[in-house]
């Protein structure tokens, strides 16, 4: 697909599954990840460690987002003759990363869960009528029976966020299927996405203080894609 706009609503919410009681999940503010956003909020922290220290993050975030996922029951026996009765997903789980800065997000899905797809989805804001339009799309063929988890580590207008939902949605995913995985979050972000979309559940490692006048979120961590991949300009 290329260049192509992008309905952001009004949603067409599933009548399907329970209501999401809990839409928004903060990880929480331990003394370890608060030391972790502390290097990646520093201007000064090198490349290396912010991406060593993203990716701690995103672990915490993955796991916290996989557990939101339905499971169904699973005997297995033991290596002493036993039997465990577990779990195992009800589901198959697909990502889908929201480029380029969700790809950032991939290595840690998939040391996770190897066996798992992972779409992706390039968006960009027209200059001129500053409306998201999409420029490309690749999503796994099965991706609408799937318990999909969208990544993207800033959530700041969430313009972004809804038209890759609104992309989902055409593709038949129910909204109640859909978890938004980010790093960090607005109120104005989280809000955008749930006033349109209310049964997508949002995981984030922190919800800030507001956006400033250039739409960065503050304290933030400025842009997150040209730290990530070195591409930020030199001081």
């Amino acid at each position: 697909m290329t260049d192509t706009a992008i309905d952001t609503g009004p949603s067409h919410t599933a009548v399907t599954g329970p209501p999401v009681t809990t839409r928004l999940h903060l990880l929480p503010q331990t003394n370890r990840l608060r030391s972790l956003h502390t290097v990646i909020r520093d201007r000064d922290a090198s490349r290396a460690d912010f991406v060593q220290t993203s990716a701690q993050i995103f672990r915490l975030l993955l796991d916290t987002a996989l557990d939101l996922l339905p499971v169904t029951t699973r005997s297995v026996r033991t290596p002493v003759g036993q039997t465990y009765h577990g779990l195992r997903p009800a589901a198959p789980v697909c990502g889908v990363s929201i480029a380029r800065a969700g790809e950032s997000m991939e290595a840690e899905l998939r040391a996770m869960l190897p066996q798992t797809r992972i779409g992706k989805i390039l968006i960009q804001r027209d200059r001129t009528t500053k409306l998201p339009h999409l420029h490309y799309a690749a999503l796994p063929p099965d991706i609408a029976t799937s318990q999909v988890l969208l990544l993207d580590p800033m959530l700041a207008t969430g313009g972004t966020a809804l038209a890759a939902i609104a992309l989902l949605r055409e593709y038949g995913v129910f909204e109640e299927d859909i978890v938004f995985v980010t790093l960090l979050s607005s109120p104005e972000g989280i809000s955008a996405v749930h006033d349109r979309h209310p049964r997508v559940r949002i995981v984030t490692s922190a919800v800030e203080e507001r956006l400033n006048g250039d739409a960065y979120m503050v304290p933030g961590i400025g842009d997150f894609g040209d730290r990530y991949f070195g591409t930020d300009q030199p001081r």
